[in-house]
């Protein structure tokens, strides 16, 4: 069993879906959960030990909140998982959503590691990072400034990895495919066959469930993973294994 032995855990967008799955999975495996997300966002759930609302945009936010975890008992963990994709096509890449996509889905996350990483150095059991990817990383399924941010982020892993590992610091990515949660409502407003649609490209029939995601996390942010690091994880049904369509043509 993970055991985080009362140590703490930083999620950040943790009042999502993705996000209170991790917030259950980890604070079942016994970590002391800092909770993250914005202002007017709940964050209640049970195994939530503290709680923080900022802005992961504005860098004196995150900035002031890696000071105060800075000020109290270094995480085990912090595991980035906000972020946000509508641009889904290059015709809705506007400099605007460029800049907002890139900001929310990798210079923050970046930021916030950077920020906390003095904190996190040369602790008895070792720390980790934990970044929320995405197959959108791996190859092209639409929403192209997210898949950039999200490729940028898979480099970012690669770097701690490389530069911390002497600190006693690892840093992975979970690569998800999709996942079943609010992100979705409003393709199934515009379409609502889309998920059965959808789920006939992956070789497990189905979507992603964010408990799924939240439990390769807790893995790769546990002593279980204490070897694995600078390396990415899929959580995708299969997907970047396979091309199920074209297999289905050719095998009649």
């Amino acid at each position: 069993m993970i055991d985080f032995s009362g140590r703490s855990v930083v999620v950040t967008g943790a009042a999502g879906g993705v996000g209170s799955a991790l917030v259950a999975v980890l604070s079942a495996c016994g970590a002391r959960v800092i909770a993250c997300d914005r202002e007017g966002t709940g964050l209640t759930g049970a195994g939530i030990e503290e709680v923080h609302h900022f802005d992961l945009l504005d860098d004196g936010a995150v900035a002031a909140f890696a000071k105060r975890i800075g000020e109290s008992a270094a995480p085990a963990a912090v595991i980035s998982n906000a972020g946000w994709t509508r641009a889904e096509t290059l015709a809705d890449v506007s400099t605007t959503a460029l800049d907002r996509e890139m900001n929310l889905n990798f210079r923050s996350a970046a930021l916030l590691s950077q920020e906390l990483l003095p904190v996190m150095r040369n602790q008895p059991q070792g720390a980790a990072f934990v970044f929320i990817s995405s197959v959108n990383a791996q190859a092209h399924f639409g929403n192209p400034a997210y898949a950039a941010a999200k490729a940028a982020l898979n480099a970012w892993v690669r770097a701690i990895a490389t530069e911390e590992g002497r600190n006693g610091i690892r840093a992975n990515a979970v690569i998800p495919g999709s996942i079943r949660t609010g992100a979705w409502e409003h393709r199934l407003a515009h379409k609502p066959e889309i998920l059965a649609a959808v789920g006939k490209l992956y070789p497990l029939g189905r979507l992603v469930e964010p408990v799924e995601v939240a439990r390769a996390a807790a893995f790769l942010a546990s002593p279980f993973a204490s070897g694995i690091t600078g390396t990415t994880l899929n959580v995708d049904a299969g997907l970047m294994a396979s091309n199920l369509p074209f297999l289905d043509l050719i095998g009649g």
